[in-house]
């Protein structure tokens, strides 16, 4: 589970940097974007159509691809009737979407459909849809629930109407609850109609849309988890990732924000202290330190000696281009430039594998403890009977840490079943890509590179994926203020300075943005939908 998640987290600490006078030239490559777009056709017969291919599902296994160059798993054109029996039991077994380590899912639909189902009732389904798809007569819809009343007809007519008003959000909640269902036919011929709706440079329901559209097939596929790995081998080249990366952290104030609200708690925790000790669960380029560093180097009375514990596991040298040393490095260059006693110690492991003598605590340090876009990775109860969790909590209240940090997107993904944790997930990120364009032009080279490389990724794990391999849960501020009681600890307010800078910075984007603090917690949104929630602990 560990293998897959970190360089994959939209809003992970692991790939950003600050733009910080001095140190920015240093630290980030130079922005590159892509020449290259990639295409796909749409192979409907008397349509042709051209579409840019939104993640490289398609291309990452031989068995899948050819879902892409057909409009469904039965074919239809004006000048043939409805395929006969033979040709659609044919057609349906000689061509396997599913992941090569795992049965299809399409093939077990098929068979179990043939197995409760006469051939006549089968033919029957496909004559009804291809006539609800073609359309004898304007009169069609009149007389269809008087000749051919059923469920699914009732089913396929709703969606029929709903179609040429282009309402991409309907079709899409359509096609979701098609395959929580298990409508093989209804999903397929969904997902053609969606193949020509959406557009990665298109309006930004039509950009989410695509991504959701490659997380529905490969959820239909069962392929999820093996086309989530595999993309891993189409990833650009580090040095593209972190410009890709960086250009999000500038057009969007959610990371700022949650840097700058953790960052904030532990200044104002640690203002008397002389010696710092700050344990970072996945540090990934250790961004968030920067400004830290030059805060505590301004103090009255002189910096404190601060130490930093990066945690972070293997698969995030890939973003930085190397070991959790490169960040040491680049933390100690900056802390000897601000004249800040400094030292950096490095715990290669995954969050669940820490133990205290993985830490090296010291005796007189103040500590603490940064979750920052990282405890929605950990499995809990409903994943795994070891809850990593809520046990992760426990043994860092067991280090009595003078205040600990929470960043955190706010959603409900973690035990949603399929069909509401689709909704929720188009809502979510709805909003995000509308935020996104507010600031980058839906023209802007980059933004394809952007949303594909730091979103989509997210979205179609959480669509397609299950079990120990769906490694992005959210879960609401309410559920974690619950398992950080449980684990004993209490609220740490935040001060009020913060949250005047963080307004200020807020000043410089779209007056769209809104900040709120309910509840000993700040909430970081886009018009009425809640994006981000910070808050600390003791």
């Amino acid at each position: 589970m560990q293998a897959s998640r970190r360089r994959r987290s939209s809003l992970s600490n692991t790939l950003y940097y600050p733009s910080t006078q001095g140190v920015e030239h240093c630290l980030f490559p130079k922005s590159q974007s892509l020449d290259k777009q990639l295409h796909y056709s749409n192979s409907i017969p008397g349509i042709k159509t051209e579409r840019y291919c939104t993640l490289e599902s398609s291309l990452a296994t031989d068995n899948f691809g050819s879902l892409h160059n057909s409009t469904t798993a039965v074919t239809y054109s004006q000048s043939e009737s409805s395929m006969s029996q033979q040709e659609s039991q044919s057609y349906l077994h000689d061509h396997n979407y599913g992941s090569p380590m795992s049965v299809s899912c399409l093939t077990d639909d098929t068979t179990e459909l043939r197995q409760k189902a006469n051939t006549n009732d089968f033919k029957h389904k496909l004559k009804e849809l291809e006539t609800l798809m073609l359309g004898p007569d304007s009169n069609f819809l009149d007389s269809l629930n008087c000749n051919l009343a059923s469920p699914e007809t009732d089913n396929w007519k709703r969606m029929f109407e709903e179609i040429p008003r282009r309402d991409m959000k309907q079709v899409l909640v359509a096609c979701a609850r098609a395959v929580s269902d298990n409508d093989l036919l209804t999903a397929q011929w969904l997902m053609a109609e969606l193949r020509l709706m959406v557009s990665v440079s298109g309006e930004p329901i039509q950009r989410l849309g695509a991504y959701l559209l490659e997380g529905l097939v490969a959820r239909l596929a069962s392929s999820g988890s093996l086309i989530y790995k595999s993309l891993r081998c189409t990833e650009p080249e580090s040095s593209e990732l972190l410009s890709y990366m960086h250009v999000l952290y500038e057009v969007c104030p959610y990371l700022k924000f949650g840097y700058m609200s953790a960052n904030g708690a532990i200044a104002e925790a640690m203002k008397d202290e002389n010696s710092v000790h700050i344990i970072d669960f996945q540090i990934g380029q250790g961004s968030q330190w920067i400004t830290l560093i030059q805060a505590f180097a301004a103090r009255r009375g002189g910096p404190p000696h601060i130490r930093i514990t990066g945690i972070d596991d293997s698969t995030s040298a890939y973003a930085r281009g190397g070991g959790l040393n490169i960040v040491g490095k680049r933390l100690s260059r900056l802390a000897r430039s601000f004249k800040v006693p400094f030292e950096f110690h490095a715990a290669v492991m995954s969050g669940s594998e820490v133990q205290p003598e993985s830490l090296e605590i010291h005796y007189g340090e103040a500590l603490a403890v940064n979750f920052a876009f990282m405890l929605h990775h950990m499995p809990d109860e409903s994943v795994s009977t070891q809850n990593h969790r809520d046990g992760l909590l426990r043994f860092v209240k067991r280090l009595n840490p003078k205040v600990v940090t929470l960043v955190e997107q706010e959603s409900n993904t973690n035990t949603a079943a399929f069909f509401p944790r689709f909704l929720e997930t188009m809502d979510y990120y709805s909003a995000m890509f509308e935020s996104i364009e507010a600031t980058l032009p839906r023209e802007h080279k980059e933004r394809i590179n952007v949303e594909q490389h730091c979103l989509a990724r997210d979205v179609v794990n959480i669509i397609a994926c299950e079990g120990t391999e769906r490694v992005e849960r959210h879960e609401l501020m309410g559920k974690w203020k619950s398992r950080f009681k449980m684990a004993g600890f209490t609220p740490y307010p935040l001060s009020s300075l913060v949250n005047a800078t963080i307004k200020r910075l807020l000043d410089n984007y779209c007056d769209k943005y809104r900040l709120e603090e309910r509840e000993g917690a700040l909430y970081l949104g886009w018009m009425n939908r809640d994006l981000v929630a910070s808050c600390a602990w003791k």
